[in-house]
């Protein structure tokens, strides 16, 4: 039977849990014993009383040291991880491509580590597409941020005193957390225009009702559907062919990110000072440096007139759904892992679990992870930190 440890996350502003109750029956039939630390699940509305069938820990190593399958939201530290028994497994948004001491902890411990934002980008993978999944809450989210920042309201209304018009949204990006935020405010009567890179997502952005603003410059799809990067001269000609845009924009909606890479710039002070005094933008992609110059990630500044809303974390703001969100996708995962009488069983072979996977059996496994942190293709983890 395999062991599934929840444990309270190392990062104290989040509110979200890697399992939810209703979750541990189905893991029971299955085969899987469930182990959650006191508390684990308290933030995100979900108390210890409510998780009927699981072993409640008062004590965190009765999760770390025992648990054949330790889950989080987010990452560990590397001395949680140093705790695992050799052989567990390591499921979460681990950072891998930037948190190298985490990734080379878990490799000296012998755990293998399953990174959800390496799931592949395949039909197949969807179910555990945990970064799709909270790019739609903070897709609507932030909608909501610029709504109540702005001082305008969005719907059109025709009321006794004149009729008011619809305020304005420009979505960049149009990725499941662009498509999202462009739906949301749809729903809230504003009116909507959106633009991509991809020319793919036009017919998309058109479905929900937006309109699809279309520049002159080289259309780029990178690999797994993202964008690609742009050198800095495409960048500084998108942006000059989109001022017209955000200047004529009552809030701007920044989704563009590029994964493994620093946001792209694509709204500069100029655009900012050009944008009507009470504007908003609310740039998704603060975490990574923000789309926009004046960004101050994980706060709330005001340049020029303009509020910018450069709050990390959004998803967590709704942990409620967000966590039943990741307690379906674990155990989508978990069947993937384990046999049918519950025992674990690791297929490398299976091109879902493989993706995932940077460390096993003491080994940096991942290509993209080895890239980041300038393994060679023969260097074990040991050789690298040595060297």
């Amino acid at each position: 039977m395999v062991t599934l440890g929840i444990p309270n996350e190392s990062n104290s502003g989040e509110t979200r849990v890697a399992l939810t109750p209703d979750a541990v029956k189905r893991l029971e039939r299955v085969g899987v014993k469930v182990v959650i630390e006191s508390g684990a699940g308290g933030a995100a509305g979900f108390p210890d009383g409510h998780y009927a069938g699981a072993t409640i820990a008062a004590d965190a190593g009765e999760v770390w040291s025992a648990c054949d399958v330790v889950a989080m939201v987010g990452a560990p530290t590397a001395e949680q991880v140093a705790g695992m028994k050799r052989g567990a497994v390591l499921v979460g948004m681990l950072d891998p491509l930037r948190d190298e001491e985490l990734i080379r902890a878990c490799a000296q411990a012998g755990v293998t580590a399953l990174a959800y934002e390496l799931v592949p980008r395949i039909t197949r993978a969807q179910a555990v597409d945990v970064l799709s999944a909270m790019a739609s809450l903070a897709g609507y989210k932030a909608v909501l941020l610029a709504a109540v920042h702005l001082p305008r309201q969005f719907p059109m209304m025709m009321t006794a005193a004149g009729t008011i018009r619809a305020s304005t949204v420009f979505v960049i990006g149009a990725g499941v957390a662009g498509l999202q935020a462009i739906a949301t405010a749809k729903r809230l009567g504003a009116v909507v225009q959106a633009y991509d890179l991809r020319p793919a997502v036009k017919e998309q952005v058109e479905s929900l009702g937006a309109r699809f603003v279309e520049f002159q410059i080289e259309k780029k799809e990178g690999e797994g559907g993202y964008a690609a990067a742009q050198s800095e001269s495409e960048q500084e000609q998108q942006r000059r062919q989109m001022h017209a845009v955000i200047a004529g924009a009552d809030a701007v909606i920044t989704t563009a990110a590029v994964p493994g890479r620093p946001a792209p710039k694509l709204i500069d002070e100029n655009m900012v000072r050009a944008m009507a005094k009470g504007s908003v933008i609310v740039d998704l992609a603060a975490e990574t440096g923000g789309n926009c110059t004046l960004t101050a990630p994980g706060s709330v500044v005001v340049e020029h007139g303009v509020t910018i809303v450069g709050l990390t974390g959004l998803a967590a703001t709704i942990p409620y759904h967000a966590s039943q969100m990741l307690s379906r996708i674990l155990t989508t995962l978990l069947g993937m892992i384990a046999d049918k009488k519950g025992n674990l069983a690791l297929n490398l072979n299976d091109e879902v679990v493989a993706g995932m996977a940077v460390t096993h059996e003491g080994e940096i496994v991942s290509p993209r992870v080895r890239e980041a942190l300038g393994l060679g293709e023969a260097e074990t983890v040991t050789q690298g930190a040595a060297k």
